[in-house]
């Protein structure tokens, strides 16, 4: 236990910025494939 809290503590922080980038990419992600989803469509126009 002594050991596994300063391994949290210097990694923590790290995890939770990636955490938080990967959400951000997700939503923007979930975008472009609407977008491309829908590029059909609007070339059928």
């Amino acid at each position: 236990m002594e050991m596994l809290l300063p391994l949290v503590q210097e990694v923590g922080f790290p995890i939770a910025v990636t955490f938080y980038l990967l959400y951000r990419i997700e939503t923007k992600l979930d975008s472009v494939i609407q977008s491309i989803q829908s590029l059909p469509d609007k070339m059928k126009e």
